[in-house]
């Protein structure tokens, strides 16, 4: 991670996920992110810390994790596969947030189809022409709102609403507003 006095876009991300993840450790019986096989009841209940979850990393001891750990995963496993560096910043944030909670490839599919790209789950140079190109024409927010629509619908779909939908909700109507946060250096 860059100097605390200069945090980078990763860096100011990823306090913006921990932030609605939460810091502490997780261990919500229903939720199926909580279990190593990735089902409630499957494998072990180690739980989830920082957003990082047993369901995702079954090997790594969840209780232990470290702030730093939850970093350098972001960084390697989503925020360089995102492409975040190469997206404007209210968009690596929306795709940063649903690929941690929702599966990088996911999130993909959600930015390429706002773009109207090719939807391979791969944020690749066809891609961040697509973008580029919507962008310009029809400007960053319709391509958030096209983002976040796609994720809210299929989060409101999934079992676990009754359970989570509130907090989901919540998060997916906050960031519009840690995006515009972002881009304003606040």
């Amino acid at each position: 991670m860059s100097d605390s006095s200069n945090p980078s876009l990763c860096d100011r991300i990823c306090a913006i996920t921990i932030g609605h993840e939460g810091d502490t450790l997780d261990m919500t019986h229903g939720d199926p992110g909580n279990w190593t096989g990735g089902a409630v009841g499957t494998g072990q209940l180690r739980g989830s810390k920082f957003g990082i979850s047993a369901a995702a990393y079954p090997d790594t001891d969840i209780g232990k994790l470290t702030r730093a750990d939850a970093d350098a995963i972001y960084r390697t496993d989503y925020f360089v596969p995102i492409q975040g560096d190469k997206l404007p910043a209210p968009l690596a944030l929306l795709a940063f947030d649903a690929a941690v909670n929702n599966g990088v490839e996911r999130s993909a599919k959600w930015l390429q189809a706002a773009a109207g790209a090719m939807q391979d789950g791969v944020i690749g140079p066809e891609t961040l022409a697509a973008i580029a190109a919507v962008v310009a024409t029809r400007g960053g927010a319709a391509v958030c709102a096209e983002m976040l629509a796609a994720r809210m619908d299929f989060m409101a779909r999934l079992p676990t609403w009754k359970l989570f939908g509130g907090g989901w909700s919540r998060r997916l109507a906050m960031l519009p507003f840690q995006a515009m946060a972002l881009v304003e250096g606040h």
